[in-house]
């Protein structure tokens, strides 16, 4: 990993988010240190861009292949140290995934593999993340995430002559709760263990986006008068 690349990157996204966002993050002193996997719901293709802006250690974020198909952009997310995640592919970003928590790194995981319906709820999880999980023991730090979907921004976009619509979300309130660290035991070859972890968790994701969904009223009153930006123990 490029850490000067990372460091440049997180300096202008959180830049960015400190100035477009009403950010209200609520749980960062629970999770430990050391490598952990982050887990989150993913309502717009802005998600990943904010986990690198609200951790304040670097993580590396499996990110669907397309963006490592856009040019120079691509590049910078190989050099930052992100995971790029192939369709059909998935055992090959797991493996990456598995050697970079036992290196001590933090991984972000999005079980539902793809972005949210836009009318809401959530997909079924993966169980990626249940895989990760069993084979390294490294604890499973739910995070729930809630914004405004009608701000949501569909924008049509070609990457390498294949069409794409990507779901920005640019502004606006941004509510994030983060859950007690969770940890499993048993075999990554126990197919019926490893779905009912992956369900455990998408489970508790849920709770969590549920969570920050309750506060975001309180939010959109604020912002009337103007975004106060809560952060509790992030940057």
């Amino acid at each position: 990993m490029n850490t000067i690349l990372y460091g440049m990157g997180r300096t202008l996204v959180s830049l960015y988010a400190r100035t477009m966002f009403d950010l209200d993050v609520r749980g960062l002193s629970l999770w430990p240190r050391g490598a952990k996997i982050l887990a989150a719901n993913h309502p717009s293709t802005t998600d990943p861009f904010l986990m690198v802006a609200l951790w304040d250690e670097p993580v590396s974020i499996l990110i669907h292949d397309t963006l490592f198909r856009v040019p120079v952009f691509g590049k910078y997310l190989q050099q930052a140290g992100h995971v790029r995640v192939v369709p059909g592919e998935g055992h090959a970003a797991c493996e990456q995934a598995r050697r970079l928590l036992a290196a001590g790194r933090t991984v972000v995981v999005f079980p539902e593999g793809d972005i949210s319906p836009l009318e809401g709820g959530f997909h079924p999880p993966h169980t990626g993340v249940a895989r990760l999980a069993l084979s390294t023991g490294a604890p499973v730090i739910p995070v729930g995430i809630h914004l405004q979907r009608e701000r949501i921004q569909l924008i049509a976009t070609t990457v390498e002559g294949q069409p794409d619509v990507a779901r920005w979300y640019l502004s606006g309130p941004y509510a994030v709760t983060v859950g007690e660290p969770l940890r499993f035991a048993g075999e990554v070859e126990d197919r019926a263990a490893v779905r009912q972890v992956a369900e455990q968790i998408m489970q508790r994701i849920i709770a969590l986006a549920q969570e920050s969904a309750r506060r975001m009223p309180a939010r959109l009153a604020a912002m009337v008068t103007g975004p106060a930006r809560v952060a509790e123990g992030g940057h």
